[in-house]
């Protein structure tokens, strides 16, 4: 399916993430939840908030939703980022594990 509606929770999820709001963001992730940014791995909540401080929240990232993919347990979002770190169109899978975020892959869009 590709359209314009983002399932929960990546829904609730971006929106905090276009709001800056460090907390729900990273309460959206399970406790051993990941990032995978461009294959570099930040696991648990320690080390996705240091990469969000730099990279993330703590640049001022908003992402401006283009296409949505579901399929299975992932929800795929395509959408231009914009951040005081990094621009561009960008692809963000995430998988989904209950009403939390088990992993989020960002790669080029």
């Amino acid at each position: 399916m590709t359209d314009q509606t983002i399932p929960e929770p990546v829904a609730a999820f971006v929106e905090a993430v276009n709001r800056h709001d460090e907390s729900a963001f990273l309460d959206a992730f399970t406790q051993d939840g990941a990032v995978d940014d461009w294959g570099r791995v930040f696991t648990g909540r320690e080390q996705i908030k240091g990469w969000s401080d730099n990279e993330f929240i703590g640049a001022h990232g908003t992402l401006a939703v283009e296409e949505v993919e579901v399929a299975g347990g992932a929800v795929t979002v395509i959408g231009d980022w914009r951040s005081t770190h990094a621009n561009g169109r960008s692809r963000f899978v995430f998988d989904v594990e209950g009403d939390l975020i088990k992993r989020m892959t960002i790669r080029e869009g």
